[in-house]
């Protein structure tokens, strides 16, 4: 039995990120939010900022994760702030 960590309830505000991790490809990633985005509107909880994409990889693992964050408007307020993040290029 699947226990959630936090209870979701209709009118709850989310983000939604779809890890990929490393060897899913990005249309099938795009296939699982849309899945999600579904069940989750038929709850009653707002999809408000949706990522999609490699954020976290291990060497062409297949599968992928999948987060939801319940949304105040303090974490609203900090994922809108800019960011920059370093980059090797070899």
């Amino acid at each position: 039995m699947l226990v959630p960590d936090l209870p979701y309830a209709s009118g709850d505000d989310v983000a939604l990120m779809i890890n990929g991790h490393g060897g899913t490809p990005i249309s099938e990633l795009y296939l699982l939010y849309g899945i999600a985005h579904e069940k989750l509107t038929a709850q009653g909880i707002n999809v408000r900022r949706s990522y999609v994409g490699e954020y976290c990889t291990s060497l062409e693992m297949a599968g992928a994760s999948l987060t939801l964050v319940r949304l105040d408007d303090e974490i609203t307020k900090l994922l809108e702030e800019p960011a920059e993040i370093a980059i090797r290029v070899f």
